[in-house]
């Protein structure tokens, strides 16, 4: 399984965000702008929350089976794999997400003045920090599931073994 790639994430975000700020420009232009939901901020945050509480449980599962803990529950590798397959596609989407309405939120700065996009203004700017969010717990959460490089690898001889 590949690593998320913050450059990745990063990009997805800024081309989003791009063809975001443009379709509302367009939108606007011939009509009214579709509302950002309230909804979007607290979806996104739950999903951070879910990935945060997922990776520390499994962290607390590891550590007890280093320590040799009595009674300790193991961590099933395929659970922690599924977790950071959901991990990774929820970074993705979050990034894709956050640009989305971070392009709204950039557009909708012109006219603060009105407090209905004031509103939708402060929506979009909570939809992104709660997308940040969940990029973040995602990272943490593909850190704390990462296996330990093995030793043999830095060998010159150890790849004609296989």
């Amino acid at each position: 399984m590949k690593e998320l790639r913050i450059r990745v994430l990063a990009g997805v975000f800024v081309v989003a965000g791009v063809l975001s700020w443009a379709g509302a420009r367009l939108w606007n232009s011939v009509g009214t702008l579709p509302s950002v939901p309230l909804a979007a901020p607290v979806v996104l945050a739950l999903i951070a929350v879910i990935l945060l509480a997922t990776a520390l449980s499994i962290r607390a599962r590891l550590k007890a089976q280093r320590e040799r803990v009595p009674g300790a529950k193991g961590v099933d590798p395929m659970m922690a794999a599924r977790a950071v397959v959901f991990g990774q596609a929820s970074a993705l989407v979050a990034a894709l997400v956050a640009g989305m309405y971070g392009g709204t939120g950039v557009f909708l700065l012109e006219y603060l003045d009105i407090p209905a996009r004031r509103d939708q203004a402060i929506y979009a700017g909570a939809s992104v920090v709660a997308g940040i969010g969940v990029i973040a717990a995602a990272v943490f959460m593909e850190r704390v599931c990462r296996l330990p490089e093995d030793e043999d690898d830095d060998h010159p001889g150890a790849a004609s073994a296989a």
